[in-house]
């Protein structure tokens, strides 16, 4: 298939594709649908937490604090999980091993929502 008029280029074999790993692609999968559903159950229970944050004693209670920590973890822990799925996508699509960035992704989502907790209950007084 080369340009018309020049000779077909020499047959070369065409580059090794390397094999894909079943195993790395099933982990991959599912830790990604776990971080996803980690993340849409903490957005879900910071939400819920706000808004039964009924009474607030304004002198161990900081309602401004609360919000701003579960939006903050939330917002961080989606950026965090978004790049890191990404992350992982390329790396099963080139045929590398993607099961770490996965896993690191889920451990640095938990992290993150974890310290998004201790603000919240810092700022309420808990």
């Amino acid at each position: 298939m080369g340009h018309p008029g020049y000779p077909p280029y020499p047959g070369y074999p065409p580059p090794a594709v390397p094999p894909r790993s079943a195993a790395d692609l099933t982990i991959s999968i599912i830790v990604m649908v776990l971080t996803v559903m980690v993340g849409a159950g903490s957005a879900f229970l910071g939400l819920l937490s706000l808004a039964f944050l009924d009474y607030c004693p304004p002198a161990t209670c900081s309602v401004e604090g609360a919000v701003t920590a579960v939006l903050t973890a939330v917002g961080i822990a989606a950026l965090v999980g978004l790049a890191g799925i990404i992350v992982t996508i390329v790396q099963l699509a080139r045929r590398k091993t993607a099961w770490p960035f996965a896993v690191g992704t889920l451990v640095l989502c938990l992290v993150v929502l974890f310290f998004g907790g201790m603000a919240y209950s810092m700022a309420v007084g808990g």
